[in-house]
């Protein structure tokens, strides 16, 4: 049974390679665009997690807390107790800024001395961050100003220490790479697992295979492994590329990268033969393709940050394997992640995939009864 899978894997191959329908791209449909991009694509920063870690205990950081509580980019604040939950709040990703009140903040300011506040970024959403910063800053330049109003007197002046992450110079390149390997990963593992099987079906080749000692299974399986070779074989041109050309740093580990990869093709290959068994010519295969790429890419928090959607809209991303692998390589690439993190945003990958294939294994059976 493996040399005939071996021999069916590599037919797909071949025929992979010479068909040039196989390689072609079509716009997506305007409609899903239309309907999706006022809500998922939005520059505005809101609904956000604010950290802090109030070291001063003073009137003047409470009061300076609260105003920083009323910004409309930050509907949650989370109180952190030392450095260890700074680390792991940020390192986790479960806050966007966090702020740091120094020890002697409200004593300083109460005698007039300029006094450091700090502000840590989350430099993997740097775009966002960077609004969040300005509000923060045009918090803190109002609150001195009344403040120096009230005593008659220039407001002191005050140091804002900011410290990004993961990112230090907020290069965009550092967050484009790893989005990247999803991104490109997702469209050929798409269009080669999909494709495979509609192509089969309109040359009439497909009923051939049906008759061959390999069941259905296996020919889904046969279909399935090269799909995952042209994505893990993409994902390596621009891991590659992204380090090597660019300077991107690779903090993570490559055996956590490939076998998160793996449960991400298997959800991906899934949807391929979804789509696959319920069109029935390559145009409608094709276009069957985009009208799932595009609305997964833009809710994938690859354009903005999922954070600003609906909370509807919010609740459907958990179905997009995109969503969760996007979180895993940049992760791996730039905060070096270890295999728990990992774990915990993989599983999800391993439930859509089993619930996909299931689908379309089902549906491959109804229509070669």
């Amino acid at each position: 049974m493996f040399y005939r899978l071996l021999a069916l894997v590599k037919k797909e191959l071949q025929a992979l390679f010479r068909d040039p329908q196989t390689r072609r791209l079509l716009l997506a449909p305007v409609i899903m665009q239309l309907a999706l991009f006022p809500f998922a694509a939005t520059l505005e920063v809101k609904n956000n997690t604010l950290a802090v870690l109030n070291e001063d205990q003073g009137v003047e950081s409470y009061e300076l807390l609260q105003r920083l509580e009323r910004v409309q980019a930050f509907t949650h604040v989370l109180q952190l107790t030392d450095e260890h939950d700074l680390e792991q709040c940020m390192g986790n990703q479960k806050a966007l800024v966090a702020v740091r009140f120094p020890a002697d903040f409200s004593r300083r300011l109460a005698v007039g001395d300029s006094s450091a506040l700090q502000v840590i970024v989350d430099g993997r959403r740097s775009n966002s961050g960077q609004i969040a910063m300005g509000y923060i800053q045009n918090v803190l330049r109002t609150y001195l100003d009344e403040r120096g109003t009230l005593r008659g007197r220039p407001a002191p002046p005050s140091e804002l220490v900011v410290r990004h992450w993961f990112n230090p110079n907020l290069r965009y390149v550092w967050f484009v790479i790893p989005c990247l390997v999803a991104v490109i990963t997702t469209t050929s593992t798409l269009v080669v697992s999909a494709m495979s099987i509609s192509r089969e079906r309109e040359q009439g080749t497909f009923d051939q295979l049906l008759v061959s000692p390999l069941t259905s299974d296996w020919i889904m399986l046969g279909k399935a492994i090269p799909a995952a070779l042209v994505g893990c074989g993409q994902a390596t041109l621009i891991l590659t590329g992204g380090v090597f050309i660019y300077g991107v740093p690779f903090q993570g580990s490559l055996l956590l990268l490939y076998a998160s990869m793996v449960f991400y093709i298997v959800a991906l290959v899934g949807f391929g033969f979804l789509i696959a068994s319920i069109c029935s010519t390559q145009q409608q295969c094709f276009l069957g393709i985009f009208s799932f790429i595009m609305p997964a890419i833009m809710l994938s928090g690859f354009a903005s940050p999922v954070d600003n959607m609906p909370h509807w809209l919010q609740v459907l991303t958990w179905f997009n394997p995109l969503r969760h692998f996007i979180i895993i390589v940049k992760g791996i690439f730039l905060k070096n992640v270890g295999w728990e993190f990992v774990v915990n945003n993989s599983w999800p990958l391993a439930v859509i995939g089993v619930v996909t294939l299931t689908a379309a294994s089902s549906l491959f059976h109804r229509r070669t009864a």
